[in-house]
């Protein structure tokens, strides 16, 4: 091509008119930028009351389960994840011990009962014997003194009277008989003196009655403490849950309080950690939509049940101090409680620790 036809060729380009942009494509545009706008403002205004977190998890009762007592299980009744219901027997342990312990204790509570009601009817026999006993001491040494006021008599007598008119052994009886009711006399008074603290004697009998009750109570709580050890070998449910975290066999040595396994109860409800700028508007009562992500088909509705007072740092084992070092300020999550109210399958029970997003309409 010669450099003629290649001006001629770029003087026609620029004579030939520029191709203007249609009208209907321009009016596309600037719909679809509105429409965009409109959406954008609209969502904006349908979810301005609704405060939504994916940091959520299901969650329990976790009842942890131990023996009472100590022993070797001879029975396990129970498998992993299997469904139990309240009072169902669970773990037996090996009651031989503790079955000779109550005999033990029932016998200590027989032998208290025959033994107190030995010491009132001694007590009963109390109030009569002792005050029979100073009766008894008081006229003995009355007579005595009336056989002692004799002897004195006689012994005088034989030594008034002349010494043809009596005899050297007559003399010698009456001494000897002065002797013996002296001593007679000293005897009597000291039955007397023992016989009259008759109140302090009742008091010592019904002290023994009280003694012997307080025997038998303590035989009783031993025998109470018995029973409960033998009801304790026999490890029963105490709610509905399912059997988590099994780590006893038969054959185990068990102790008390250690725990065997855990029961986790059907009622779960959901902790929500929203940000602390989120909480504005939270009020206990509002309703909430969940999304379970491992089960996306379930739409469950709930609500607010309470606020955590408190964010999770400050309930922990070691809470931040920022009152020293460097401070940097970061965002804080409150637990947020919230109940299921419908929506759950009874043939899908959720696993504590599921992922949750909760959406609340705080309107």
């Amino acid at each position: 091509m010669s450099q003629g036809d290649h001006e001629n060729e770029q003087e026609q380009m620029i004579d030939k008119p520029k191709k203007r942009r249609s009208p209907v494509v321009k009016v596309a545009l600037w719909l679809l930028v509105i429409l965009v706008v409109l959406g954008v403002a609209s969502y904006i205004f349908l979810t301005r009351n609704e405060v939504e977190t994916d940091d959520a998890y299901t969650t329990g009762r976790k009842v942890a389960i131990a023996p009472h007592v100590n022993g070797y299980v001879t029975q396990l009744l129970v498998n992993d994840n299997q469904f139990v219901h309240k009072g169902d027997l669970l773990v037996t342990i090996d009651d031989r011990d503790y079955q000779a312990s109550l005999d033990k204790a029932r016998a200590d509570v027989s032998q208290a009962m025959a033994n107190i009601q030995a010491y009132k009817l001694m007590a009963e026999v109390a109030r009569k014997n002792y005050p029979g006993q100073l009766l008894t001491a008081q006229g003995n040494l009355s007579a005595a003194k009336a056989e002692l006021f004799r002897s004195e008599t006689d012994y005088k007598r034989q030594h008034l009277v002349a010494r043809a008119a009596t005899s050297q052994q007559d003399i010698d009886y009456a001494r000897a008989a002065l002797d013996s009711a002296r001593a007679h006399v000293l005897q009597a008074q000291g039955q007397l003196d023992q016989a009259e603290p008759v109140q302090a004697n009742i008091g010592n009998a019904d002290t023994r009655v009280s003694q012997g009750d307080a025997t038998l109570k303590s035989a009783q709580a031993e025998l109470k403490q018995a029973e409960l050890n033998m009801e304790w070998t026999q490890v029963r449910a105490p709610n509905d849950g399912w059997i988590s975290q099994r780590n006893v066999e038969r054959g185990n040595f068990v102790q008390a309080g250690q725990q065997m396994f855990s029961i986790v109860e059907p009622e779960v409800w959901v902790v929500a950690n929203y940000k602390e700028t989120q909480l504005a508007h939270m009020r206990p009562g509002q309703k909430v939509d969940l999304e379970i992500d491992a089960y996306p088909q379930l739409k469950l509705k709930g609500h607010i049940d309470s606020l955590q007072l408190g964010s999770g740092e400050s309930f922990s084992t070691f809470p931040p101090e920022n009152a020293t070092g460097n401070f940097v300020k970061t965002v804080q999550r409150i637990p947020v409680k919230i109940l299921i109210d419908s929506g759950l399958d009874p043939h899908v029970p959720l696993a504590l620790g599921l992922s949750v997003v909760p959406t609340v309409y705080t309107r």
